[in-house]
């Protein structure tokens, strides 16, 4: 699987013996806040890197690595659907409002855009998860849509925003 460089972050295949780096980040209820996961427990996360480790072709997971110090500080992904794709990442909390979230997704919009010749990408987020909205408009997303009742979520059925970006 391809390894995504950019100044700071490298996006890399994951490995079994990242288990404990993603739970660390996987199992913090503020971390998953607005996710469909988590909190994880080790079985979960277990699971997860199982999943990760060898992926459907249409499915490339990302470990997020500082590229200077070697940790991994969270995951990206890009999913290719019929004909066009969505991307996701999930950051520890240690790491937000530094810059990183904006480069992971970066990365993957190029690798989207350039080597798999995707003309749209799509992504969605919590209404309530400013950060992750801005990261999304700060890369060139466009906020086209509310979702009601998107995803069931720990019990309760959540709304999404859908954002978009096209390759012009």
């Amino acid at each position: 699987m391809t390894e995504l460089a950019g100044p700071r972050l490298l996006l890399r295949p994951f490995r079994l013996t990242d288990e404990s780096a993603v739970h660390r980040y996987a199992a913090d209820p503020e971390v998953t806040r607005y996710t469909d996961w988590g909190p994880n427990t080790i079985a979960d996360t277990a699971a997860f890197i199982e999943s990760v480790v060898d992926p459907p072709p249409s499915v490339h997971p990302f470990a997020v690595v500082v590229r200077d110090r070697g940790d991994l500080i969270g995951a990206a992904e890009l999913r290719v659907l019929s004909d066009h794709g969505e991307i996701g990442y999930t950051l520890a909390r240690r790491w937000w409002g530094q810059g990183y979230a904006t480069e992971a997704a970066t990365l993957l919009i190029g690798h989207a855009f350039g080597p798999l010749g995707l003309h749209r990408l799509e992504a969605t987020c919590d209404p309530e998860n400013l950060a992750s909205a801005r990261v999304l408009a700060k890369v060139g997303f466009r906020s086209v849509e509310r979702l009601p009742d998107h995803l069931l979520v720990r019990g309760r059925w959540r709304d999404s925003l859908l954002f978009v970006r096209e390759n012009h």
